[in-house]
């Protein structure tokens, strides 16, 4: 795992950063990241950003140095794959057939063939006949990452179904429905806003999958759908802040979550920079912050503690004083080596194990 190397828990140090956009410290809406993946091999890193412009990174041996230069390459779109969403996208994932890729809305997956750009075929559609009758939306949709014919996808009640496309053509109904019971005792006005899943990856194994809610990242083993394996907490002391978090809009942003190439690490973002890893082994966890004012190169990133209550240590941060503008819904873990993508803004940073 990254951090987790003897007893140096986040012994992590910072690569390189790229302002993206508007050369400015404040950033246009535009330039606000969207999205950050690695390639299959990890020599190349994608960005796309709000204004629908994709920056491409490739890998050199010497640590990378931003240097002002006017345009190389301009990319134009070799296919267009148009006319088959009413709603906003929220999830594209390529088939491991790779022939075939899905692409999925608040109430339809469709499927697609690469070759073909005029048509597809609708595999999951949650849409009633009366409007009003909607209780869900979709929020995420994967492929499994070694079986063609399976596909998984979550929803806003904090439910995932797993769906055969060998069982039926029409995936509305799912051959696996993973659910975590939910303790009445602790239910609230904002119990369903919280357990909607934002994100939703399948290990590279493809023995497990992870799911992001509000304050928790949780791993089920596709073999047991009546509770995850795995809890873990990224930032469950802001269940004292809902109401706030309500009223400023921020309960419905959507965290997105990452494995590392083994699958023995998982790592997701908060607010006020910081992104949170767990080593699945040790049951150890970390919390970082991406920042410009810590950014030097090889810096050593210290662990960050946030206190939610009573008398502050020197080094930990008071909830009260968090940045909730100052966000990482976005990262990316190398395929195979201990170097991590962080998305915050208009920002994009790189880290690496302290060992490289």
């Amino acid at each position: 795992m990254l951090v987790c190397q003897g007893p140096g828990i986040g012994s992590v140090t910072h690569k390189s950063t790229w302002a993206l956009g508007a050369r400015t410290k404040k950033g246009l809406p535009a330039d606000v990241i969207s999205t950050v993946e690695f390639s299959h091999s990890g020599d190349l890193l994608a960005t796309g950003d709000k204004g629908g412009r994709v920056v491409i990174f490739q890998r050199e041996q010497e640590v990378p140095i931003l240097k002002p230069m006017d345009l190389m390459v301009e990319a134009s779109p070799r296919r267009i794959f148009a006319n088959a969403h009413t709603y906003h996208i929220n999830s594209i994932s390529v088939n491991s057939d790779h022939e075939t890729y899905l692409s999925a809305d608040d109430l339809r997956i469709n499927l697609w063939h690469l070759e073909i750009t005029d048509r597809s075929f609708n595999i999951v559609d949650i849409k009633p006949a009366n409007m009003e009758e909607l209780t869900e939306v979709i929020t995420a949709a994967e492929f499994h990452p070694h079986q063609c014919n399976v596909l998984v996808y979550s929803s806003s009640k904090g439910t995932i179904r797993l769906c055969d496309m060998r069982s039926s053509a029409l995936c509305d109904r799912h051959s696996k429905f993973f659910e975590e019971p939910e303790d009445p005792s602790s239910r609230s006005f904002f119990s369903e806003i919280i357990s909607s899943v934002s994100d939703v990856k399948f290990s590279h194994s493809g023995r497990y999958m992870m799911t992001r809610d509000y304050l928790s990242v949780k791993v089920w083993d596709l073999n047991m759908e009546s509770r995850p394996v795995e809890t873990h907490q990224v930032h469950e002391y802001l269940r004292s802040k809902l109401c706030s978090l309500y009223e400023n809009d921020c309960i419905f942003d959507k965290f997105e979550c990452c494995w590392n190439g083994s699958d023995s690490a998982i790592m997701t973002g908060s607010y006020n920079n910081f992104f949170r890893m767990f080593d699945r082994t040790t049951w150890r966890d970390v919390t970082l912050e991406a920042s410009r004012e810590n950014s030097k190169p090889r810096a050593s990133l210290k662990p960050r503690r946030v206190c939610a209550g009573g008398k502050r240590k020197k080094d930990e941060v008071s909830v009260d004083s968090l940045d909730f503008s100052k966000k990482i819904l976005h990262t990316a873990w190398h395929p195979v080596e201990n170097i991590i993508a962080v998305a915050a803004t208009n920002n994009l940073y790189i880290f690496q194990d302290k060992a490289n």
